[in-house]
């Protein structure tokens, strides 16, 4: 019974994590997940302002002054329970140009036409839907800076696992 509670409550707590993701504002969403990736170690040069953003919501970079290692461009989109569709992965695409890094972050995951799009892309693309970007986010919690824990702060739960 403890295996199956544990279970239970972890999957309840990602739940209400992956809807509390849901409800933030898109700027704040925006500014999440540039948090989240300055905290995996890029330098974050660029976050689109309010307004239309051309398809582009973030630039990251390797090093501050960009000279290693590829660009990353991101776009992020959190409409919960709204799959993304290859017709809203191609403008991005257009925008990832040979030595970059495409990041397409999609809270409610993508079609699979649309991951088949980015697998046959000469682009290098990453598709991230919620499940795994709170899988980042628990993975890189410790290296992301005070202001962004806020926007989403979370806490292990430690439970009793005797063996048996």
């Amino acid at each position: 019974i403890a295996a199956a509670s544990l279970e239970e409550a972890e999957e309840a707590a990602r739940r209400d994590i992956l809807d509390y993701m849901g409800s933030m504002g898109p700027y704040d969403f925006q500014e999440l997940v540039a948090k989240l990736i300055a905290g995996m170690g890029y330098h974050v040069v660029w976050i689109a302002p309010k307004g239309k953003d051309g398809g582009l919501d973030l630039l990251a970079q390797g090093d501050p002054l960009g000279v290693t290692g590829p660009r990353i461009k991101g776009q992020v989109k959190r409409r919960p329970g709204a799959t993304t569709t290859s017709e809203e992965l191609r403008p991005f695409l257009s925008l990832v140009e040979t030595n970059d890094v495409g990041v397409f972050i999609s809270l409610g995951g993508f079609t699979s036409d649309c991951e088949s799009h980015a697998l046959s892309s000469s682009r290098r693309i990453t598709l991230i839907d919620g499940e795994g970007l709170l899988d980042l986010w628990v993975e890189h919690y410790a290296q992301i800076d005070e202001h962004g824990q806020q926007l989403l702060p979370i806490r292990p739960v430690h439970f009793l696992d005797l063996p048996g």
